[in-house]
């Protein structure tokens, strides 16, 4: 439990920083040591508060993005119902192992930038609704996915936030419910949260103090670089021990996504010092002006 709580304490300053990452962080690491029945259900019940807040905050910002933010809640529903009968019905080391595949992939486009316009949003809102309401009922993850479809709309940050805001607090209160329906809240949830809740609240003042002295998008590269390579790790680690690859052989993807997100964060940093010069240069000459 000491463990977990020190997990909770660095995602939720992820979580305060950039506004999601809770559930990214936390839950590739926490699975090494527990299952997703039993680690699901308090985080679902901590991520119903941190949505509030984020959607809280935000709220001047909701009319902006209520609309493109409906299709995907209206999608929700039938996935959360779909993810949480795989959750109570499939073994749950191939779930581990499923989360971890079904996760690394939507990491490491956050990692590279990856941008795409969405014309229809009608159509492909609630199909994406779909889909993530099914990934947040197995893995309670859905920020990597959401804040790569958002950041395609072109949002500003208050826009941005208030969108992630909307949909993940929708999500987290439809699996909740399907989760007392279904029995997944149990007396060891009870305790993991109370173990949880003091990092939480020590850990999101502290992000948001973090991200006024930093670049923000640095910083979100930073974590999904982290992020990468945890999965990556969970990944070779469940496939080891499913017998799906054996050996040390298992650990290769691992060893690639570490030279992978090696590149990419090199590459990142490289603009980003090159542009700064630039940045400056054009800042002074016109106040010179």
């Amino acid at each position: 439990m000491v463990a977990l709580s020190l997990i909770t304490l660095v995602a939720a300053i992820v979580n305060g920083a950039i506004g999601y990452g809770f559930s990214s962080i936390t839950v590739p690491l926490a699975l090494l040591v527990v299952g997703n029945r039993r680690l699901n259900p308090p985080l679902v019940l901590l991520e119903l508060g941190l949505n509030g807040y984020v959607l809280w905050s935000s709220r001047h910002a909701l009319p902006r993005v209520w609309r493109a933010s409906a299709w995907i809640i209206a999608g929700l529903v039938p996935g959360v119902v779909l993810g949480t009968a795989a959750l109570t019905h499939v073994d749950p080391e191939w779930v581990r192992l499923t989360t971890f595949l079904v996760l690394l992939p939507l990491i490491l486009l956050q990692t590279v930038g990856y941008r795409r316009a969405v014309r229809s949003r009608r159509a492909v809102g609630v199909a994406f609704g779909g889909g993530l309401g099914a990934l947040y009922a197995i893995t309670t993850i859905s920020g990597p996915p959401l804040a790569m479809f958002l950041n395609n709309q072109g949002y500003a940050k208050q826009d941005f936030r208030a969108g992630l805001g909307m949909v993940r607090f929708a999500e987290s209160a439809f699996t909740a419910a399907l989760y007392l329906h279904a029995g997944l809240f149990a007396a060891s949830s009870a305790l993991a949260l109370v173990w949880m809740l003091p990092s939480v609240a020590i850990g999101l003042p502290v992000g948001v103090a973090l991200i006024r002295r930093m670049n923000a998008e640095t910083f979100r590269r930073a974590c999904m670089s982290v992020d990468a390579a945890i999965v990556a790790f969970g990944v070779s680690t469940f496939l080891r021990a499913l017998h799906v690859i054996d050996g040390s052989a298992a650990y290769l993807p691992f060893a690639a996504v570490l030279a992978f997100d090696a590149v990419a964060l090199y590459r990142y940093l490289r603009v980003s010092v090159a542009a700064r010069p630039a940045s400056v240069t054009a800042s002074s000459t016109a106040s010179t002006v």
